[in-house]
């Protein structure tokens, strides 16, 4: 579910804390700090997120606002 503090360390090449939250901000990369101060970084920031498919029909609202 998160990064471990190897993987945060490798990922931006420092074991700094301060550092390494610069080096995130600077990417773009989502994260939040623990009680320690210490970067905390989900899986799901850096892997990215399946996107939902568009469906073939476009929705049209209910059915009594549609005109016949």
């Amino acid at each position: 579910m998160f990064l471990t503090r190897d993987e945060l360390k490798h990922l931006t090449g420092t074991a700094d804390r301060r550092r390494q939250a610069e080096c995130l901000r600077a990417n773009r990369i989502a994260f939040t700090l623990d009680v320690f101060g210490r970067p905390v970084v989900t899986r799901a920031a850096i892997e990215g997120q399946a996107k939902a498919e568009p469906t073939a029909e476009a929705w049209q609202g209910p059915s009594f606002l549609r005109i016949a």
